[in-house]
């Protein structure tokens, strides 16, 4: 959704949490997942692990934050039928008497209600999750992390990773938010000389499609490639694959390549940017990111700070600056001339996010994440990315009307929990490197849970 006039500052939304909501959506979670996500079953690895954590927590034994993996947007649904459903069937096979309902305190981008629209924050909010911006110092939404980790009513849910890869198999750097909430939880803790301990949970996902999707797949690409202006094939063709994979890989990595060449002219006519055309498919791609980003943050008025995901919530943080005025409490009382001017600030900082978006989507771009495993899984995923790309370059900035490619499944895996309080000592005598060492284990942890061999399809469907 992309806004057009200036408005007012983005306003915390605070929790508020609700049962009768909570108990809803628990009751149409599974015909969301199965209709909207394309989710036909959810499987799980060492589920008990989760159940016997749910248990210390209702019984003031310990509280604990889950740090889940993020590839996609289907991640927060089908971790919430993990706990609403799994969790609870479980324990009553174990004769383990949980109070309901079984959920979580999620944290989210606050700018998940600005392209989703209002009906999504206030559902969020009544869920019981709370906001923050990840392109500042947003005291407002920490705190209110922070108060949910040590005293909420359920554990906090969290997603270390800086931005959704789109990418089931490879694990983005970790930010360093959950460590430094961990820590932050003991301390309240210790403060108010309560007992419980401090743990982080980790949580991965991946996704495996129910039946091969060659022809949704290869019908994509062929799409893509008219509208890319690649009609002849006998590129690949006369590499002679040896296999549907290495076909639909040949074609993929061609696609790339001319897409690639294409922004290239782009870049180099209309932003004076000394683009080369030289070297590998990534290497290119990288380059092309950082010029995008860097013409970004030119219009922005911003210094190149941090890596390229630091760098890509800064400059989401001032096109929100520039649209949402914290100078402009009431942008309808302005003068028409003020309003015409704050409008035009508002049509800049959309042609500056252009950039940012098309840098965010080819930043996830990987060749050696197909090549290094030619997967079905692998090549589905790049494609989309690819085509979320073109997408963007065409005018559609929806992300949420993503090509059906056929039916998946979830295969979630539950780790073993890291203590936050064994830690203590270590943060009370160097807390920068307390936090970097629990950050780095828990990047091992989750990276631990990326499965190398794709489960057996289950046969169970979603519970109602």
């Amino acid at each position: 959704m992309t806004v057009k006039t200036v408005q007012p500052p983005l306003k915390f939304i605070p929790p508020a949490y609700n049962s009768w909501v909570v108990n809803g959506v628990q009751h149409l979670l599974p015909l969301w997942l199965s209709y909207r996500n394309g989710i036909s079953h959810v499987q799980t690895d060492h589920l008990d692990r989760l159940v016997d954590m749910y248990e210390q927590f209702q019984s003031g034994k310990v509280r604990f934050l889950i740090a889940f993996r993020h590839p996609t947007l289907d991640d927060p649904p089908c971790l919430y039928y993990l706990l609403s459903h799994l969790v609870r069937s479980q324990a009553a096979r174990k004769n383990i008497k949980l109070r309901y309902p079984i959920h979580a305190h999620f944290l989210y981008d606050r700018g998940i209600p600005l392209w989703a629209g209002p009906a999504a924050g206030w559902l969020l909010a009544r869920m019981g999750a709370t906001p923050i911006q990840r392109g500042k110092v947003d005291l407002v939404g920490l705190r209110s992390a922070r108060y949910l980790f040590a005293k909420g009513s359920f554990p906090l849910a969290a997603a270390p990773e800086g931005s959704i890869n789109c990418q089931s198999e490879r694990l983005n750097p970790l930010e360093p938010g959950i460590a430094q909430l961990g820590f932050w939880c003991v301390e309240d803790l210790l403060q108010e000389g309560r007992s419980e301990q401090v743990m982080i949970l980790p949580i991965g996902i991946q996704y495996h499609y129910v039946h091969t999707p060659w022809r949704t797949l290869n019908a994509l690409l062929s799409q893509m490639e008219a509208e890319c202006g690649l009609s002849d094939t006998q590129h690949w063709k006369s590499q002679k694959p040896q296999s549907q994979e290495a076909e639909l890989c040949q074609r993929l990595l061609h696609l790339m390549e001319h897409l690639l060449s294409l922004l290239e002219e782009f870049y180099n006519r209309f932003f004076h940017q000394p683009l080369s055309g030289i070297g590998s498919i990534d290497d290119r791609l990288q380059t092309l990111v950082k010029a995008a980003l860097s013409l970004a943050e030119q219009g922005f008025g911003l210094q190149a700070k941090g890596d390229l995901l630091e760098r890509r919530h800064h400059i989401e943080q001032a096109g929100w600056n520039w649209t949402y005025r914290k100078d402009l409490p009431n942008p309808t009382h302005l003068l028409p001339v003020e309003y015409g001017l704050a409008n035009y600030a508002v049509e800049l900082s959309n042609l500056n996010m252009w950039h940012m978006h098309l840098a965010e989507t080819l930043l996830a771009i990987s060749t050696r994440y197909v090549q290094e495993k030619p997967n079905i899984e692998r090549l589905s995923e790049t494609t989309l990315l690819v085509w979320q790309a073109i997408a963007h370059l065409k005018g559609n900035h929806s992300t949420s009307k993503r090509p059906y490619l056929g039916r998946r499944q979830a295969h979630i895996s539950i780790g073993n929990a890291l203590s936050v309080s064994d830690r203590w000592d270590a943060y009370r005598t160097d807390r920068r490197q307390a936090v970097t060492s629990l950050t780095q284990d828990l990047q091992q942890a989750l990276e631990n849970m990326l499965p190398t061999v794709p489960p057996t399809p289950q046969v169970t469907p979603l519970a109602s």
